[in-house]
């Protein structure tokens, strides 16, 4: 995970599933001063409070848009990938594989 994340995403908030929790993840996310978002999990005896399942909601609120996403070009258009530089050209190119109906 440290290799992926640079000093342009410093200060931003990083989405992400519980499988990136641990005292190592934590360690990285200070270091590159991002705002943790990650789900939180509970464990054996120490279930989660009302306060962290209703923070975990919110997390997950915005990480399920951008999963819907990936989702869509995984099973609607094959696992086509996108390599254009730029939001306009990738919109294009998604365009004129997948045309609107």
């Amino acid at each position: 995970m440290e290799q992926l994340l640079t000093e342009k995403d410093e200060g931003q908030p990083l989405y992400a599933d519980s499988a990136y929790t641990g005292e190592d993840q934590e360690a990285v996310y200070k270091k590159k001063k991002f705002i943790n978002k990650i789900i939180e999990k509970g464990y054996r005896n120490k279930p989660l409070t009302e306060e962290q399942i209703a923070n975990n909601k919110e997390k997950s609120r915005t990480r399920v848009r951008v999963e819907h996403v990936f989702g869509f070009v995984e099973n609607s258009m094959h696992g086509s990938i996108v390599r254009t530089i730029g939001i306009a050209r990738a919109k294009a190119k998604i365009g004129m594989i997948h045309p609107v109906k």
